[in-house]
């Protein structure tokens, strides 16, 4: 399988899709809002760009099946190989007009990610990558950064909206990188901030309560840009494991040690 040859093809499917996505931003109010739970919103254009995704990747892989965050459907899991799709990364800041979403689509192989796509709307910036062949913004390559000490390290983040039984220790967490690096950064899409990593525009990123479909792509793009991601304390499953700390490697202990002296095991 040329996984970099299928990566070329996500990237123009999932192009396709941010168009209608920078479309519909032209004339989308709030009236389309929908809520699946306290805060956390969906609307027509993820669920519409969710079926552009399924339909066009079908024509990619036919034999992959689908791990989707709007649940289209016909977009069931297969054994093999399977699509996670968030189709708009970034849902509150579409619906406020704040220009930071992306389109995010992983590829795995049983639970390895092989291929992956985060396509920035706002700025046309498409993050590509693939085992084994490298990291890619709009087809130039890109690596994550050299700084080499937390403290001179710019940190993004994610703030919880629905979960809040860890926000203590989360908050004892944020001020500790507060105080020990350049900043701490809250983009609004844990897809973007990954991706940010992979192009060294930032050191590190640390979120939990994450799925799958938030971060498939952008692991797959910090390790192939030369970082490092895992979960905050050990070297578990990030894609599955609902907690990510990615970094560009050399502040990764660093990070680990900060946060393990305030982080109990959510």
């Amino acid at each position: 399988m040329d996984y970099n040859q299928i990566s070329f093809q996500l990237a123009a499917v999932t192009r396709f899709a941010g168009q209608f996505i920078r479309q519909e931003a032209a004339t989308f109010n709030r009236s389309h809002i929908e809520s699946k739970g306290v805060h956390d919103l969906v609307s027509y254009v993820d669920k519409e760009t969710e079926k552009l995704l399924v339909a066009g990747l079908r024509e990619v892989l036919p034999e992959a099946g689908f791990i989707t965050e709007e649940g289209t459907e016909g977009a069931v899991r297969a054994e093999e190989y399977n699509w996670i799709i968030d189709p708009l990364d970034g849902t509150t800041n579409f619906v406020h007009g704040l220009p930071v979403y992306c389109v995010s689509v992983g590829l795995i192989r049983g639970q390895e990610l092989v291929a992956g796509v985060v396509y920035e709307v706002v700025r046309d910036e498409c993050f590509r990558a693939a085992k084994g062949a490298g990291a890619f913004c709009n087809e130039q390559p890109i690596h994550v950064s050299d700084v080499p000490d937390l403290n001179s390290s710019l940190i993004a983040t994610g703030f919880p909206y629905t979960d809040f039984g860890l926000m203590d220790d989360y908050l004892k967490v944020l001020g500790a990188f507060m105080r020990g690096s350049h900043g701490v950064r809250r983009v609004g899409s844990a897809a973007a901030d990954l991706a940010y990593v992979a192009a060294g525009r930032f050191e590190g990123f640390f979120e939990f309560n994450l799925n799958s479909y938030d971060v498939s792509a952008g692991i797959l793009l910090v390790r192939e840009a030369g970082g490092r991601v895992t979960e905050f304390l050990e070297d578990g499953d990030p894609l599955f494991g609902r907690e990510v700390l990615a970094s560009n490697g050399l502040v990764h202990a660093e990070m680990q040690e900060l946060i393990g002296q305030v982080w109990r095991k959510g």
